[in-house]
């Protein structure tokens, strides 16, 4: 059914253009009364680790679709669905972690049969690459002066929070992301924690020196070689999976030719050719 319906959208976003297309002409002066149509656009709200990826796929799409443009948003995935709760207008969101996804699912935001699961990640300990830090790993990060890590809304930050829990560092908790940095800093012994609002503030801030050690993910660190170091690549069997969900979103300001062109979008950044750039960036795309 979802599959009839998506095809609708594409069958009206085609006639929208073929009929725009035919419009062209001489008015009664005849003078030429064809122009240019505006652009469509396509609001994407991703996760800040998907940014160098969806960059690329967004220049890829645009050149093969000059009519569309894509509008990408990045940022925390927590930060991401805050805002599309607020009434952001959103056509597709590609979160780092199910948690967010399934609050939209849980409040009817997400069209119904779009949501899948696209790539998984892994988190990694980096630090400089000239660091002389003792740490080795998440095992005995406490042993750094300072430590940049996400706070627990960010799905890095949860993910780091549950390894650490896994491993004995912290105490465990119904929920991983609800323990605050500060109950982070005095369980690892009073560690200095520089907290940040998502992956790509934590990767900066090893890049600068503001902080000793912190964790990211491995997709980040990509391009990123000649400025940290990974010291570790944590397991999943330690961290659990880190899937990434997509789906497109209930857009109530989108007509029929944008719900058209973000469903079109979608099976863009889906497809196998889309997976092979994935990997290229460092994402597993061998999920469920």
């Amino acid at each position: 059914m979802m599959k009839k319906k998506l095809l609708a959208f594409v069958m009206a976003f085609v006639m929208v253009f073929a009929m725009a297309a035919c419009g062209g002409g001489k008015d009664e002066g005849g003078e030429d009364s064809s122009a240019p149509a505006e652009k469509i656009s396509v609001n994407v709200f991703a996760a800040a680790s998907l940014s160098a990826v969806m960059g690329e796929l967004e220049a890829d799409y645009e050149a093969a679709n000059e009519n569309i443009d894509i509008v990408i948003n990045a940022d925390s995935s927590g930060a991401l669905l805050t805002q599309i709760q607020e009434g952001a207008p959103c056509d597709i969101f590609f979160s780092a972690a199910q948690k967010q996804m399934d609050e939209l699912e849980g409040i009817a935001l997400v069209v119904e049969g779009t949501r899948q699961n696209v790539v998984n990640n892994q988190l990694v300990v980096v630090t400089q690459p000239d660091s002389d830090t003792a740490v080795t790993g998440l095992a005995d990060i406490a042993n750094a002066k300072s430590i940049a890590l996400a706070d627990g809304s960010v799905p890095v930050g949860k993910y780091t929070r549950q390894a650490m829990i896994k491993l004995g560092l912290l105490g465990k908790a119904e929920d991983p992301a609800a323990i605050t940095t500060a109950e982070v800093s005095e369980q690892l012994g009073g560690v200095e924690i520089s907290e940040q609002g998502n992956v790509s503030k934590v990767l900066a801030a090893i890049e600068e020196g503001s902080c000793e050690v912190g964790t990211t993910y491995l997709s980040d660190t990509v391009g990123h070689e000649d400025k940290v170091k990974i010291l570790e690549t944590v397991g999943y069997d330690v961290t659990g999976n880190i899937i990434y969900p997509v789906a497109q979103i209930v857009n109530k300001d989108a007509d029929d030719v944008e719900n058209a062109a973000a469903a079109d979008f979608l099976a863009f950044i889906t497809n196998d050719e889309a997976k092979a750039l994935y990997q290229k960036y460092g994402f597993d795309t061998d999920v469920e």
